[in-house]
């Protein structure tokens, strides 16, 4: 499963997005809502990347610095130009450079550098929890011919 490209990991799912003029209470309410560790930041004329705003953004950046959630904006705290990949790239990179880079998400991108997904940290869960699926399935088959 490492081996297989990006694309096939976020297939068509959608990724959440935000307005660098949105306070970052609205980025809050909308991961909140939605169970989602992070929103990508997008140019609204050209629809390029501008920036990562992870839940650690919002607690590291906003509240333990006593910002005022309601007029602070998400671009004055995104993180700016994060690493990127493309989606062509193989899933174990991604999980090699999120490991590296110590980050949970990384966005994935065009060639004209638009967002086209997110991968996550909970994608690794996902393919853990598969073969810890398929190996409970096989330790069950074996207890029953034994």
């Amino acid at each position: 499963m490492p081996s297989r490209p990006i694309l096939e990991i976020i297939g068509d799912r959608g990724f959440h997005s935000a307005k660098p003029s949105i306070s970052v209470r609205a980025v809050a309410h909308h991961l909140k809502e939605f169970n989602a560790g992070a929103v990508l930041v997008i140019d609204e004329e050209s629809g390029s990347l501008l920036g990562i705003c992870t839940e650690r953004d919002l607690t590291f950046k906003v509240l333990a610095e006593g910002l005022d959630a309601n007029v602070t904006t998400v671009g004055e705290i995104m993180t700016h130009d994060p690493q990127t990949i493309s989606p062509d790239k193989p899933f174990g990179h991604v999980l090699h450079l999120m490991f590296e880079g110590g980050f949970r998400h990384m966005p994935v991108v065009d060639p004209q550098g638009r967002p086209i997904g997110v991968v996550s940290a909970r994608d690794a869960l996902g393919l853990d929890m598969l073969k810890f699926r398929d190996e409970l399935e096989f330790r069950e088959n074996v207890t029953e011919i034994l």
